[in-house]
């Protein structure tokens, strides 16, 4: 028994230590682990602190970023009124110089009728003192002369082209009526002073300057307008009346220049010949508004634009070709970042080559689409509020966006960046890429187009109710597209018009006077005018507006051709296909009745 107790007392002495070792051993475990504890909520307090401080550093970038674009803004109004102001202080001047030279011509012309009045009075008495020397010379020639001899010139001729300029309406004297009233009233003494000169001596010595003076006055505008001119500016008058074939068409069921058919009609101008007739392709069921339709480069395929859904179409069969829905941003609640929760898809582009489709939608977001594999390559994000217009460059590298943001966007396709941003005043609603790539063109709620140089980003042209004549657009722009010369500009507005502008010295200096004028006015729709697109000829013009009509206008001449009445609803998208067949092409609509439709447009021979 005490070998056995002997045994014992080592082995729990053993225990005993390791139990205090182990004991040891939990207790610094224990410290450790507070002390990680510790700086685990140290280290988090300090990422939060970052992280605030990462918040307050980008809210300040941003209010830095809006203080940036009202300061430049408030820049931009400022040098704007001050061009304004320099541009009628200039004219103001050079009111008072043309002012200064027709008073000293007026001046100098009185001081040779003054001259020659004298030398009348001194020949007058001379011949009294021969005729009461020799009586038998005959007077009477003396006191004929001044009814024999014709009025000089200006008299004759000047005082007419004025008062016909002056009684033309105010269309005629936007830019300078002031100049004109004052230049007639200071010229207009000349005349009955140079009618009564008694020789062809006194003609002679007071013509040649009084004519130079009037050409050179009337050279600025007053010379009476050309027939050619006065028809350009007749074609281009805002206010002219509708067509008396558009106004009541659908207020009679039959009418010799009204074509019905199942579920669409025809109106022609009953002045013109018939020239085109378009007749139904397709028509596609959408399950919303269809808000853009676009043709393929090759115009083989149709893309159109509805509520979270683009789809492509075979031209020549009607198949659906290709359904794309972006299934990655819809939320845990089955809806889109937007205030709706609807994702309407405002306008739709193909590249050049076909491969690839560009969206614009109202998650600001824009979405390149590879058709092949029905897939997206790029997000390209930046703008601020809905995306409304896109178009390609020509050569399929960029891609330019016009936003709610008042922004226009150009951006690289294979890398996704905004290369550059062209700010505005107010929002852009539509954006059109000239064909040489060389221009950008883009309108807006201001009732103005402006067009861009597209490499250097600088504005080249402003077209708007400032121009020449003042026949500008009087309400918001919402369509704009280039011919497909590149010469001219279509546009088409909330004010139910479209007009044509031509595109003339852009390579003028910034500070001097825009040639480019509007060119036609197009008159005949009875509501807004949402779409504007040009045949490939460049010889008509097609627009949809929201009275549910799409007219075919003579580019020339501004005469409609024919009225299309195909939809239920506005129409809000027209798209023409690039490729022309030799008697004719394919256009195609899109509706607020849920349908996009192709129709086929034929010339008739």
């Amino acid at each position: 028994n005490s070998s056995n107790n002997t045994n014992i007392m080592p082995s729990r002495a053993h225990l005993d230590e390791l139990l205090e070792a182990i004991k040891g051993e939990f207790d610094n475990l224990t410290r450790e682990t507070s002390r990680y504890q510790d700086d685990h909520h140290e280290y988090e307090i300090k990422l939060n602190q970052q992280h605030q401080e990462l918040t307050n550093i980008s809210n300040t970038v941003y209010e830095l970023e809006q203080a940036h674009r009202s300061m430049k803004e408030a820049y931009e109004r400022e040098i704007m009124k001050l061009k304004q102001e320099l541009e009628v202080r200039d004219r103001l001047l050079e009111q008072q110089s043309l002012q200064q030279q027709a008073v000293a011509a007026q001046a100098q012309a009185h001081a040779h009728a003054q001259a020659h009045a004298q030398a009348q009075a001194q020949a007058q008495a001379h011949a009294q003192a021969q005729a009461q020397a020799v009586q038998t010379l005959n007077p009477a020639p003396y006191s004929q002369t001044p009814q024999q001899l014709p009025p000089p010139n200006l008299s004759s001729t000047s005082p007419p082209a004025y008062s016909n300029q002056l009684n033309k309406p105010d269309i005629f004297n936007n830019s300078g009526s002031s100049v004109d009233k004052k230049t007639n009233n200071t010229l207009a003494p000349i005349a009955p002073l140079a009618s009564s000169l008694p020789n062809p001596a006194s003609n002679e010595a007071t013509s040649p300057s009084s004519s130079k003076t009037a050409t050179y006055s009337g050279s600025k505008s007053l010379t009476k307008p050309q027939p050619a001119e006065e028809s350009l500016i007749k074609r281009a008058q805002h206010n002219k009346p509708i067509p008396a074939f558009l106004k009541d068409f659908d207020a009679f069921g039959s009418l010799p220049y009204k074509k019905q058919h199942n579920d669409y009609y025809l109106v022609y101008n009953p002045k013109i010949p018939k020239k085109v007739d378009i007749s139904l392709v397709h028509s596609f069921d959408h399950t919303s508004v269809v808000c853009c339709v676009r043709f393929s480069k090759d115009g083989k395929f149709l893309a159109t634009g509805c509520n979270k859904l683009t789809q492509v179409f075979s031209v020549e069969t009607g198949d659906l070709v290709a359904r794309l829905n972006d299934e990655s941003s819809v939320s845990t609640n089955g809806g889109y970042d937007t205030d709706t929760g609807d994702l309407y898809i405002r306008s739709v582009c193909f590249s050049p080559d076909g491969k690839f489709l560009a969206t614009g939608a109202e998650d600001k977001i824009i979405r390149i689409w590879d058709l092949a594999t029905r897939t997206i390559v790029k997000y390209l994000k930046g703008h601020e509020q809905d995306i409304y217009s896109l178009d390609f460059f020509p050569d399929g590298k960029r891609l330019v966006s016009g936003s709610g943001d008042r922004t226009v966007r150009i951006w690289d396709v294979y890398n996704g960046q905004c290369s550059l941003t062209l700010s505005i005043e107010d929002g852009v609603t539509t954006v059109a890429v000239s064909p040489d790539g060389s221009l950008i063109a883009a309108g807006s709620l201001d009732r103005t187009v402006r067009v861009w140089d597209a490499n250097k980003g600088y504005l080249v042209e402003r077209l708007d109710s400032s121009n020449e004549y003042g026949n500008g657009h009087m309400d918001s722009v919402y369509s704009v597209t280039f011919t497909n010369q590149g010469k001219e500009i279509a546009s088409g507005s909330l004010d139910r018009t479209i007009k044509l502008w031509s595109l003339k010295d852009l390579d003028k200096q910034p500070s001097s006077v825009s040639k480019s004028n509007c060119e036609v006015t197009y008159v005949g729709h009875k509501d807004f005018v949402l779409s504007v697109c040009c045949t490939p000829d460049d010889e008509f013009i097609l627009s949809g507006s929201k009275d549910r009509g799409v007219i075919m206008w003579d580019k020339e001449t501004g005469e409609p051709y024919i009225m299309l009445q195909g939809h239920r609803n506005s129409v809000i998208s027209v798209s023409v296909s690039p490729v022309l067949n030799p008697n004719g092409g394919y256009f195609a609509t899109g509706s607020g009745d849920c349908k996009a439709r192709i129709w086929k447009w034929e010339r008739i021979t």
